[in-house]
């Protein structure tokens, strides 16, 4: 029995925050050394931190990595263990995405990805070039105070595995796991054991048990193995959320698994594992018995080092675990309420403010920021104290005290502002305020009507004559004018507020203007553009409706705000017969992004979609209204505040939706060309019930 003990992490990196970095680095090589791990796998890019995007482009960033490492690599660190460390390195006049594996004080290889991200989120390939040989290690030229640090004047240098004494151990970074033809196949293959996956994986909604460990589940099941995944956790400083899940496989089970959402900055998943399961499994396997000795050769590095420890009964091995995901629910509760913690400490903001209407987007933003203070409280009486000493410092704790109570630590925290009109109903102020005590913020109930009167008043003199709301008789062009009025002056005041309430409490910073708009908003544009959405950030921009409401739901008992079941019942429907229904802006959105869709190929999706409750003319006339709202509403997006990713199918012009903002509104070719379908549809139809009589 040959008994392995490997580690893997999450940690919750910061973008080009290297001191922070390489302190978590140091902290997880700890812990796991201190557990008697040989093996210890970070995440992707961890030195640096994943999301520096073009400061992957500045030299500075490669020799500051190059000095985080040199810092590793001349302490004790690296004695006695594995380590997979990931940096961005120069090669030539190329990037690469690598990561450098060290034991010992010596690089003994440094693996540069080959297949990179590309789309949506990802944009590897404008920073990185991916690595090509396959069939053959070069030598790399360390920099010079890496050679005087360990005496190495070069490395091997791309695509190949270290042969230990006893085992073999790989590399395969985050992408190549899921790509065709991945690596993993030849190098289990040619005899490796162990493979090492350092991960940078976003969260969406149900990607973990979809996407993540279905993969991971099947390879391991197939070809046996080892396979020890990292990924990072947190917000790195922009718009997206890594949600963790480290974790170890052996054969097809999961031995250890790391949290998904936590608000830990690091954590370290430890496995021990038997060796001579995989020998057995792939004993069994015919793949290995007809193919381990064909002709993909793939180049490896002797290490004239032990791994595994022999079988002793004080060594027990990881036994497997089920897997228990989350609710599509749970993961709106707790993945955007970490991204607004981390976003909150490490901007150095007092709290946050929230325009709360009474609303479904509005109430399930105050809902997650009410989870997040609950998480807060759990971590601290869990004894992590990084997060108690980052909620005694934006709370303003003094002699000793700390948060202990959700609710006050909300009171500290987080301003509520109702901004009512002489349009709000005593309903929706009712509703607000109830929400606003069960989460515990600091709740103001303002008129705007007099900021209102005083502009209109303005507008008057200015023009010499007095402007109307349609419904009070104005014409078009009068309600176009006037009907953004009052959501511009909510923005204003919000965001003057969030400024002014930390000072007026003694407090020192500013508070983070929170927005609510959601993606079927954003779509169909159901948004003033520099309106009451314009805020610092926002928790649900890409949450479409259905979600919203399914989640205000859940919220209601699992969170313990009862209120939210009544703001959900106070919205019998959510639909706009311009724009559509909540099912149809999500069918929208999907056909549109997801599978790139034009309005033609769109409608004749949808006609599939919908063929048995609407005819093809009416399809026609839904999808024509879409893009003809997408059209004119387009140049929101460009202004859309950051928001958190927890859907594929995003409307940010500035990461995922690359597209014009001018539009010729009628479509005219395409629209045409849904007419002659349609047309044609209707004369098979006739055709059809002719010769049936």
């Amino acid at each position: 029995m040959r008994l392995l003990k490997v580690a893997t992490c999450n940690l919750n990196q910061w973008s080009m925050d290297f001191d922070y970095n390489l302190n978590n680095i140091k902290d997880s090589i700890a812990k796991a050394k201190e557990a008697g791990a040989v093996i210890r796998l970070g995440p992707e890019l961890e030195i640096t931190g994943y999301g520096c995007e073009d400061h992957f482009l500045e030299l500075d960033t490669v020799t500051h990595s190059w000095e985080c490492l040199k810092e590793i690599l001349v302490g004790d660190w690296t004695d006695g263990i594995l380590c997979s460390i990931g940096m961005p390195v120069i090669k030539g006049s190329a990037r690469y995405n690598c990561q450098v594996l060290c034991m010992n004080r010596k690089i003994i290889m440094i693996r540069p990805k080959m297949r990179l991200a590309e789309g949506d989120n990802s944009m590897e390939p404008r920073w990185f070039k991916p690595w090509k040989q396959k069939d053959q290690l070069v030598d790399y030229q360390l920099p010079i105070e890496i050679t005087e640090a360990t005496s190495q004047k070069s490395v091997p240098f791309g695509y190949g595995y270290i042969q230990f004494l006893d085992t073999s151990v790989a590399a395969e970074v985050c992408k190549e796991l899921f790509t065709p033809f991945p690596p993993h196949d030849d190098l289990a293959l040619n005899g490796v054991e162990v493979f090492m996956n350092a991960s940078a994986s976003i969260h969406q909604v149900g990607k973990a048990l979809d996407f993540r460990f279905r993969a991971l589940i099947g390879v391991t099941r197939s070809l046996g193995g080892v396979y020890m995944y990292s990924n990072q956790r947190g917000c790195d400083g922009g718009r997206l959320y890594y949600d963790g899940c480290s974790c170890v496989l052996v054969n097809g089970e999961v031995v250890s698994l790391g949290s998904q959402f936590s608000l830990k900055d690091v954590e370290v998943v430890v496995s021990q594992v038997d060796l001579d399961a995989v020998a057995a499994k792939r004993g069994s396997l015919s793949i290995f018995r007809q193919e381990a000795s064909g002709e993909t050769r793939v180049p490896s590095i002797a290490a004239p080092y032990k791994l595994c420890q022999p079988f002793n009964l004080q060594r027990p091995i990881s036994s497997p675990m089920k897997i228990s995901p989350y609710s599509p629910e749970e993961e709106l509760a707790l993945g955007p309420a970490c991204w607004l913690w981390d976003y909150l400490r490490r901007s150095e903001a007092s709290g946050f403010l929230l325009p709360l209407s009474g609303g479904a987007g509005s109430s399930s933003v105050a809902a997650i920021v009410g989870s997040m203070c609950q998480l807060v409280v759990k971590e601290i009486a869990n004894g992590d104290e990084q997060v108690k000493a980052d909620a005694v410092r934006i709370g303003c704790y003094t002699n000793g005290q700390f948060p202990t109570d959700s609710k006050e630590f909300a009171k500290r925290i987080f301003y509520t502002v109702f901004m009512g009109s002489e349009n709000s109903s005593e309903s929706t102020r009712r509703r607000a305020k109830v929400l606003a005590d069960e989460v515990g913020s600091w709740h103001l109930d303002v008129s705007i009507d007099i900021v209102v009167s005083a502009l209109l008043s303005v507008i008057q003199a200015l023009i010499g004559k007095q402007t109307l709301n349609k419904v009070d008789g104005g014409s078009d062009v009068e309600n176009r004018g006037l009907r953004n009025i009052q959501a511009r002056i909510r923005m204003v005041l919000a965001l003057t507020l969030a400024s002014v309430l930390p000072w007026v409490h003694k407090k020192s910073g500013f508070h983070l203007v929170l927005s609510s708009s959601n993606m079927d908003k954003e779509l169909s544009g159901q948004l003033t553009k520099y309106g009451c959405s314009s805020a610092d950030i926002n928790p649900i921009g890409s949450v479409n409706k259905q979600d919203i409401q399914a989640f205000l739901r859940w919220a209601a008992t699992n969170l313990g705000y009862s209120s939210l079941a009544d703001i959900d019942a106070a919205l019998p429907t959510l639909d706009d017969p311009e724009r559509g229904t909540i099912e149809e802006l999500s069918a929208y959105g999907k056909w549109r992004k997801n599978f790139r869709c034009g309005p033609v190929s769109m409608f004749k999706n949808l006609c599939h979609q919908w063929g048995s409750t609407l005819t093809p003319a009416e399809v026609a006339n839904k999808v024509k209204k879409f893009f003809e709202c997408y059209s004119l509403n387009r140049h929101k997006m460009t202004v859309l505040t950051p928001f958190y990713h927890a859907q594929s199918y995003s409307p940010d012009d500035n990461r995922c939706d690359l597209r014009q903002f001018l539009y010729n509104k009628r479509w005219s070719y395409q629209f045409r060309k849904i007419d002659e379908i349609v047309q044609d549809l209707d004369g098979d139809k006739v055709g059809i019930t002719q010769s049936s009589n």
